[in-house]
């Protein structure tokens, strides 16, 4: 119950309301036959006995007249006897017959109308039934329909009460797929209105804040390129070798860490979407080697080739950032890259980590947590493979460090 939704909660609370009603109707409908039938048994019943019992008194004719009115019935006219023997005949149905020693009552059905017929030595009276209609049962019966009509009002008018909700349902689903153009609107002030407000109130402050890390964020990264640049061109005018080689990692870290930004802002944005192709992963590492530059003397390759379905640019950046942490925190010569089936593995010697993965993938472990930890790189890592369609698993064995690059279909 705790995980269903409103609207299906109404959907069973109504159709149980509704069929509990029925089942209730029916049964008053098939106790109310019963009753009748029994009722109408006890009613001929006591016709046949006072007919019976007053006929052997040869009653006048007054005192007939007034028996008929205490019983609710009325003598059959002579010129009508005849057809009427004769309609019973061919389709009269028997209701009741009794009597004893002194007579004999029979009741006869036609087409809905009660005929009784009384035998007493002289006597043989053909009656019509002129009880009046009992329209109790017509009564439940409508008053039932007009209750089950009654909540099926109210079940519509729930629904459309809760319509609102469906359309603010989708268009924050819109939201949250990415578009920031989504505004929430709702005419009345009701729960579900207050609701929207509150939500299309936070839209416009999430907006203004996006616009505003977007302008810093491009801002940062235009305003630092100039000076890096700049330290790069006097750095190679220093004739001292080593604290030239020092000076250059140190703007070409800056610049890795500005890329790094600029990739990560691109990917965690929920509106960014992979540019997928059918490609070969011998390209792909190709494309990493390239982005390594200089530290490709440090790898070994050992994979069979696979053909893969993913965005290259990015594919390739995930096993750059592999590689190139398995390098700096590594503590043997060279890291291999290899592949199991289709899982992707890059391997390298050293301790084990000395938390969870899920630690790691966090922004800025590095400097935060740890004096050489990962950094921006598994963060980004992390959320471009989870982009396409993959996820980044980790194990230690035999005193080595093994990345994988998992297919989620592989889960």
């Amino acid at each position: 119950m705790k995980n269903l939704s409103v609207t299906t909660f109404i959907h069973i609370l109504f159709s149980v309301t509704i069929a509990i009603l029925i089942a209730t109707f029916l049964l008053f409908i098939s106790w109310d036959r019963d009753r009748s039938k029994i009722e109408e048994f006890k009613r001929y019943q006591l016709i046949s006995v006072t007919f019976l019992s007053k006929l052997q008194s040869s009653p006048s004719p007054e005192e007939l007249e007034k028996l008929y009115k205490e019983l609710h019935v009325k003598p059959v006219e002579k010129s009508k006897l005849a057809a009427l023997k004769k309609e019973i005949q061919e389709k009269g149905n028997t209701l009741f017959s009794g009597g004893s020693s002194a007579g004999n009552v029979r009741v006869f059905n036609i087409d809905g109308k009660h005929y009784i017929n009384v035998q007493r030595m002289i006597y043989n009276l053909m009656l019509e039934d002129d009880m009046p209609e009992n329209y109790y049962f017509e009564i439940a019966i409508a008053s039932g329909i007009f209750i089950i009509l009654l909540l099926l009002l109210l079940y519509l008018a729930v629904l459309k009460k809760l319509y609102p909700l469906k359309k603010l349902h989708k268009q924050i689903q819109r939201f949250a797929q990415g578009d920031m153009n989504t505004r929430i609107s709702y005419e009345h002030d009701d729960e579900i209105g207050k609701i929207a407000k509150s939500f299309d109130d936070a839209i416009v402050h999430i907006n203004q804040l996006s616009t505003s890390k977007n302008l810093f964020m491009r801002n940062m990264m235009h305003e630092l390129k100039t000076p890096i640049t700049k330290g790069r061109i006097v750095v190679e005018m220093l004739e001292d070798e080593s604290m030239k080689k020092i000076l250059i990692r140190a703007f070409e870290r800056m610049n890795e860490l500005i890329t790094e930004l600029a990739e990560l802002e691109k990917v965690t944005t929920q509106s960014f979407e992979p540019d997928f192709e059918y490609i070969m992963l011998s390209e792909i590492v190709a494309e990493s080697k390239e982005l390594l530059m200089s530290q490709t003397n440090c790898l070994k390759v050992e994979m069979e080739e696979i053909a893969l379905t993913t965005d290259k640019k990015l594919m390739a950046l995930v096993i750059k950032n592999l590689i190139d942490n398995a390098i700096k925190y590594g503590t043997g010569e060279c890291v291999m890259l290899h592949t199991n089936y289709n899982i992707i593995e890059i391997i390298s010697e050293g301790p084990g980590l000395e938390y969870e993965l899920s630690y790691y993938t966090e922004p800025f472990s590095q400097a935060e947590k740890r004096s050489s930890g990962f950094g921006l790189g598994l963060y980004i890592v992390h959320n471009i493979l989870a982009k396409l369609g993959y996820r980044l698993g980790y194990k230690h064995l035999d005193g080595r460090n093994i990345f994988m690059i998992i297919p989620e279909k592989h889960l």
